[in-house]
């Protein structure tokens, strides 16, 4: 029992050394090559300039780098290889323990992780330089959608073809099985945490929800004994804290699509892979762990609906958080209560899945 919660927290701080340690040089390189937007602004979802938020974020957009996303991802694979690494050099059962890779708990969220975080890394990049060109402005969101649907399909299949995964739990029903619309429903909810992922936009916010998150199903895949992806969400933790260290106001970078794509598709899957994978609940309580981002799209989905059959809006702007800044709280307000919020429901969706 010692030992494996040793697990969670050397990787988790090793996590947070090795993104504390790499940051600076990724800020040079940041700010070196000038890797921020060059204009500020922001189209809204139905294609009109977002000018309120426009207003409010006019003079951060320009000259912060966009891509601190990579401080998460990279110190989470550092972290991986160098645990493996010690684990095939020196043996014994302290690096065995430490060394939290293995195939089946957590080779696919790590593997979906990197590849939405590099495909985000190509957003980021294009958006920052495409000039004039076809993907100036980065991938539109209708490409995005379909790179995440693509990950998440590719999941899916592993899930429901490799390892026999065709039910999830429900309260009061229990184990149902869905047979092949098992798929449809793990690329669904993909997409739906993926657009929560807008949340990105508040010095500070996404780092202290996501950490709180991926804390929850730390908690838990370890409750469960799922040891190494409870590591692996405790790396994603710690990964997370060093960047926002760096993130708070004012922030040195923002995470951008290189964090959020690989983040959300990663924690879409750790909740599938702590619910009848590892014969717990964890998908039924995601929309509680991560309300933040519910309420992030359907604030989204409340404005663009109203806009369109109403012809006139909800919020002042959305997402939600943007309303409140528009409304006057100050962002540092916005943000610690966003934050007071996540770890109550992280701390909630964790008991309901352990009371489940």
């Amino acid at each position: 029992m010692i030992i494996d919660i040793v697990k969670l927290f050397i990787p988790s701080t090793i996590a947070f050394v090795i993104g504390i340690l790499i940051t600076p040089l990724l800020t040079n390189f940041l700010y070196s090559h000038k890797m921020w937007k060059k204009k500020a602004g922001k189209i809204a979802l139905d294609g009109k300039v977002a000018v309120i938020f426009s207003e409010l974020h006019k003079e951060k957009e320009v000259g912060t780098p966009r891509m601190g996303g990579i401080v998460v991802w990279l110190s989470t694979l550092l972290t991986a290889i160098l645990l493996f690494s010690l684990n095939q050099l020196f043996g014994g059962e302290l690096f065995s323990k430490l060394d939290f890779l293995s195939r089946n708990q957590t080779w696919i969220p790590l593997a979906a992780l990197l590849t939405g975080s590099l495909v985000g890394l190509i957003d980021d990049y294009l958006e920052i330089k495409g000039g004039g060109s076809y993907f100036a402005g980065g991938l539109s969101l209708k490409k995005r959608l379909i790179v995440v649907a693509t990950i998440s399909l590719l999941c899916a299949l592993w899930f429901y073809l490799k390892l026999g995964v065709s039910d999830i739990w429900l309260p009061v029903y229990g184990s149902v099985y869905l047979g092949p619309w098992f798929i449809l429903l793990f690329i669904i909810v993909t997409i739906g945490i993926y657009s929560g992922g807008v949340i990105d936009g508040i010095d500070g916010l996404s780092g202290g929800v996501f950490a709180s998150m991926f804390t929850a199903y730390a908690g838990i895949a370890y409750f469960q004994n799922q040891i190494d992806l409870a590591a692996f969400c405790a790396v994603i933790a710690g990964s997370i804290l060093a960047f926002l260290w760096f993130n708070i106001p004012p922030a040195r970078f923002y995470m951008s699509e290189t964090g959020m794509m690989g983040l959300t598709i990663a924690l879409t899957i750790v909740a599938f892979m702590t619910d009848s994978l590892g014969g717990g609940h964890g998908l039924i309580v995601l929309p509680v762990i991560a309300l933040p981002l519910v309420l992030t799209t359907l604030s989204n989905i409340i404005q663009i609906t109203s806009k369109k059959f109403r012809g006139k809006k909800v919020f002042l702007v959305a997402p939600i958080h943007h309303h409140f800044e528009a409304i006057g709280w100050p962002a540092y307000k916005v943000v610690m209560r966003y934050w007071v919020v996540s770890v109550v429901c992280a701390i909630l969706g964790m008991s309901l899945a352990l009371i489940g």
